[in-house]
């Protein structure tokens, strides 16, 4: 980070990965190969587009994974499909059924970039959902790996759900929500006959229904928890986001040091007079210990993300210096962790 004292204050206000350790990848399944007949362009977005013909292997391999999220509405299709987002699926809620294969075809364009993807299909496209069965027609002739979901709740489930949010159902019409749940149910009988997985939300709060897609996507691995550690200025006022605030004032503020004061907690000098304060590197590991203590906790949760606001009275020198080092520990166990420092910079 040699060059932050070279760069003016604007530019360096910026989100970027924890020192010491590259921004990880999202999760996006299994590594697809990568063979082209000739060199690839790269655009100034970073997507890459081959400029040659692929040869079949590769074509076939880069097909992506394939989950229709369908059923009644109020049973949790959005919660199923955030899930499947945060493990790194590619999502598109209410697309119509007759666009599956073309949206599956783009994915096996992106040469490995989109390999599994997530469909969410409902009565909200009900003119076009007669087109769902030649399109899953489509889809097995190509050799598309690809599962159907079915979120199913009881009629009293739906009914209460419907109530307490003070929402018509799509299908009621100008009858009872009890009568848009029958024709819904009706409309569906067939696609819940072909699910490959039914759950019943009926007495599922949104945490279980996480972990039961959870247990059907995550395979073995624990949940990815993503941090941002965010430093900010007292002065300029919390951060709207902040899940934890933490208030570094407790510490002797470098502003006061005249050599110091015109740098910032990027500065090898300043982090050094902050962290060798009495109590600061105490409490550097056990706000880490208790970290990791509450990341175990937004795992077993569901909770995939969690803001950690770091604090002084300018958002510059205290809060800087232990974003950094907190966002590091971070790293160190695990979690994808991006640094941003809100206010550096604004004085």
């Amino acid at each position: 980070m040699t060059e932050h004292e070279a760069q003016p204050a604007a530019e360096r206000e910026q989100a970027r990965p924890a020192a010491g350790r590259e921004q990880a990848r999202p999760t996006t399944g299994r590594e697809q190969p990568r063979h082209t007949a000739e060199r690839e362009q790269t655009h100034d977005d970073g997507a890459q587009v081959s400029t040659g013909k692929e040869t079949a292997g590769a074509h076939e391999a880069a097909i992506p994974e394939l989950v229709i999220i369908s059923g009644m509405s109020g049973a949790g299709r959005s919660t199923a499909a955030k899930c499947l987002e945060d493990l790194g699926w590619f999502v598109v809620d209410n697309l119509p059924p007759a666009l599956i294969p073309t949206m599956v075809e783009l994915g096996a364009r992106s040469q490995g970039n989109v390999a599994r993807i997530a469909v969410v299909v409902d009565v909200r496209g009900r003119r076009f959902f007669d087109n769902l069965r030649e399109s899953l027609a489509d889809l097995d002739a190509r050799g598309v790996t690809r599962r159907i979901v079915f979120l199913e709740s009881s009629d009293d489930a739906l009914v209460r759900r419907f109530e307490s949010v003070r929402r018509p159902h799509p299908l009621q019409g100008d009858g009872r929500i009890v009568d848009g749940i029958a024709a819904e149910r009706e409309l569906l009988r067939e696609l819940r006959g072909d699910a490959d997985l039914v759950i019943d939300t009926s007495s599922l709060n949104v945490h279980e229904l996480r972990a039961k897609m959870d247990a059907q996507f995550a395979g073995d691995q624990e949940p990815e928890l993503r941090a941002t550690v965010m430093s900010f200025g007292f002065k300029y006022g919390l951060p709207v986001d902040a899940d934890l605030v933490v208030d570094m004032r407790f510490l002797p503020n470098p502003h006061w040091v005249p050599e110091l004061r015109p740098f910032t907690g990027l500065n090898e000098e300043v982090s050094s007079y902050v962290l060798n304060q009495p109590g600061a590197k105490e409490f550097l590991d056990r706000y880490a210990e208790l970290l990791q203590l509450i990341a175990a906790g937004y795992r077993r949760e569901g909770k995939r993300y969690v803001t950690v606001a770091v604090g002084c009275t300018g958002g510059k020198h205290r809060s800087v210096a232990m974003s950094e080092k907190l966002a590091a520990r971070l790293a160190a166990e695990g979690v994808e962790t991006v640094v941003v420092h809100r206010d550096m910079g604004r004085e």
